[in-house]
């Protein structure tokens, strides 16, 4: 196994990498870093979620970044809040016994633009940020990202899913310098191949890593034979197995999410509901009570779960399996991160094992019935 001294990191990063436990790389790592610090390309970085992507493009984005030119360098684009917080959080600790300063500003909705827009005033070399606020504020002249040279597109196949394509190629017109994308993600659905053909070199660098499983390896798969009426109860009898383990519920629809919430809160479990519909300071409320350990479970949608980076969830329980296998992907590794292990578990009723089936052939792994 490689070491970061071995693939040309820094020793102030280094040492910043070992206080945060983060002691050998990943697969994804010891594959991207040195082909990033040998050389300036573009480069497709394949990976499950929870594999450590942050630190593969964060660390040689930092060693690219002249910090006595007080311009935005490094430009990251992902597709949620939660995500663009983790990835300034990761880089400031990155950061930490660097000669020269790097600053890294963080963008995103659902907070006063006026507020970001004085942030932005201050030197800045990366902006961290989601797709829609970042656009509104280059449209404000509040940020130049005319002189970026590194464009990294964090959890691709989750922006494109969103919605996001047309506020991408508009960020992308404003960026007309000769620059580097790095693009990763879990999947690599069409949209992903169009982006690709419009925005990145013919000789691209591609890097996959578990070529032949798009789900972490460090997850077990299980169904449960059930039916419509039966899967609250088994959800509680569930929970009631695992009250020292956290984890994620995925309903299909935010009624449903909310539904199965109140009903587990009134069986006594601390759990809350994440939907589309919440204001982003509920929104937050909830994510930091699951964060600090104070709810046990999320109920989510698809979509809200976006973003979710907590480490140390045991499980996430399919209430519903998703209509696109993809979802599949994202909601599995919501668990299993940083090397730790982690059971995805589907509730399956009458009719539904052709799915299970579908799911175990396209993402090449096995599912085992769990008995209740």
């Amino acid at each position: 196994m490689a070491t970061f001294s071995e693939l040309g990191i820094r020793k102030a990063y280094i040492k910043a990498l070992k206080e945060l436990n983060i002691i050998f790389p990943t697969k994804i790592q010891e594959e991207v870093i040195p082909t990033l610090l040998g050389k300036k390309t573009d480069l497709i970085g394949l990976a499950q979620t929870g594999t450590g992507k942050t630190a593969a493009f964060g660390l040689p984005l930092l060693h690219s970044i002249d910090h006595s030119r007080a311009e935005v360098q490094g430009l990251i684009i992902a597709p949620t809040r939660e995500l663009v917080q983790q990835i300034k959080k990761q880089l400031f600790k990155f950061t930490k016994y660097i000669d020269g300063k790097i600053f890294v500003e963080g963008v995103y909705g659902g907070e006063k633009i006026t507020k970001q827009i004085r942030a932005l005033t201050r030197p800045t070399h990366i902006v961290v940020a989601t797709p829609g606020r970042l656009l509104d504020l280059v449209e404000r002249e509040a940020v130049d990202i005319s002189n970026v040279r590194t464009l990294v597109l964090d959890e691709a196949d989750e922006m494109l899913s969103m919605g996001f394509q047309e506020e991408l190629s508009q960020i992308l017109e404003y960026n007309t310098s000769k620059r580097n994308t790095w693009l990763f993600s879990a999947t690599m659905p069409e949209e992903i191949k169009q982006l690709i053909e419009g925005t990145m070199s013919a000789d691209v660098i591609k890097i996959e890593v578990n070529k032949n499983a798009s789900v972490n390896e460090n997850i077990s798969h299980h169904f449960i034979n059930t039916n419509i009426k039966d899967k609250t109860n088994i959800i509680i009898r569930l929970l009631n197995r695992r009250k020292k383990e956290r984890g994620v519920i995925f309903c299909r629809t935010k009624a449903g999410a909310n539904a199965l919430a109140k009903e587990l809160q009134d069986n006594g479990f601390a759990v809350a509901a994440l939907e589309g519909d919440m204001l982003q300071k509920e929104r937050d409320k909830v994510m930091r009570a699951f964060k600090n350990e104070t709810l046990q479970v999320l109920v989510s949608t698809d979509i809200s779960a976006r973003g979710i980076d907590v480490n140390n969830l045991a499980f996430v329980l399919h209430h519903q399996l998703p209509d696109h296998i993809d979802y599949y992907t994202h909601r599995s590794g919501r668990t299993a991160r940083a090397g730790n292990t982690g059971q995805s578990i589907a509730l399956v009723i009458s009719g539904e094992m052709k799915k299970v089936l579908e799911i175990q052939k396209t993402l090449g792994i096995k599912f085992k019935e769990m008995a209740m």
